[in-house]
């Protein structure tokens, strides 16, 4: 491994139990300001010691411990620039979502890598006026993660399918039976409302990125759709969360042991992203995104 490789750091992104977790010491909670503002919640430090090693994680709660953040008023790009400021190499989103397809009932889990992203009132990248990238997204998520997770889960014995496609729409209303059927047709997999604009903006952060959608119910388009109880979702939505926790155990044990992860694409993402010529850059808009392109800031610079 290059000697100037970051130190390993697992961020998880997802509900606000999943730091419960047997083996984590040295536990605190950490304030992060960013230059898009505050994230959802503190951040939760902490380094899971196992049988396998030891390994630095993070874990953010998206709509804040007790959910009190809707999905549209999320602060995803200072979530992502509080993640990148803290040192995070790899993000685990884990999100509960709809399935659209009849092979994938509640406590399915879908490791997916695609999206579609039908949100229009969410800030969508760290880039303005004054200095402008863009990014490949054409893989949206990291495959190197990607097979960690599915490992994990085949150890696990947990019912899962690797690829699916994740609409993501704005929220906080779920979707009309049109709008279901309509997905279903496009060949989506699950409906949720949080991973977009998230996975773009890992991926300008340069952070490797991956994400489980955690089916709780089917969504409208199914027929049995209105007999589902709410004790029936709560159930579902504990049967994922231990899952879920075994999950981030045993994906935490391989993180710091992977030596292509320095090799990793989505660790070199900016480096043919920007396309404002020099003389137009503005230096207050490339100071504010330090925090996410650090490292290609000396080239802008010099």
């Amino acid at each position: 491994m290059s000697t100037d490789a970051p130190i390993p750091l697992l961020a998880i992104v997802g509900g606000s139990g999943l730091y419960d977790l047997p083996g984590l010491t040295d536990t605190r909670w950490e304030t992060v300001d960013t230059p898009w503002g505050a994230p959802s919640d503190q951040i939760f430090r902490g380094r899971l010691v196992n049988e396998q090693g030891s390994t630095e994680m993070a874990f953010l709660p998206r709509h804040g411990r007790g959910h009190r953040i809707p999905p549209s008023e999320v602060n995803y790009r200072a979530n992502i620039a509080a993640l990148k400021m803290l040192g995070a190499t790899d993000v685990l989103s884990l999100s509960a979502v709809g399935g659209l397809r009849a092979d994938l009932p509640p406590g399915s889990f879908v490791v997916v890598d695609q999206f579609i992203d039908r949100t229009y009132a969410r800030a969508k990248t760290f880039f303005g006026t004054g200095l402008v990238g863009h990014v490949s997204m054409a893989d949206p998520v990291c495959s190197r993660l990607g097979d960690h997770v599915q490992t994990a889960l085949q150890q696990q014995g947990v019912p899962f399918v690797r690829g699916g496609t994740y609409l993501t729409i704005e929220g906080p209303q779920f979707s009309t039976r049109a709008e279901s059927a309509l997905y279903r047709s496009m060949n989506c997999s699950v409906i949720g409302m949080t991973n977009m604009p998230e996975a773009k903006l890992a991926r300008e952060a340069e952070l490797c990125y991956a994400s489980i959608g955690m089916v709780t119910d089917f969504d409208c388009w199914h027929p049995g759709h209105d007999a589902v109880t709410v004790d029936a979702v709560i159930q579902v939505l504990l049967g994922n969360a231990q899952a879920a926790r075994t999950l981030v155990q045993g994906l935490a044990g391989v993180i710091g042991r992977d030596p292509q992860a320095h090799n990793c694409a989505c660790r070199h993402a900016l480096d043919h992203a920007l396309i404002t010529a020099p003389e137009a850059r503005d230096p207050a808009v490339v100071e504010r995104l330090r925090p996410v392109m650090g490292r290609v800031l000396p080239k802008l610079l010099a």
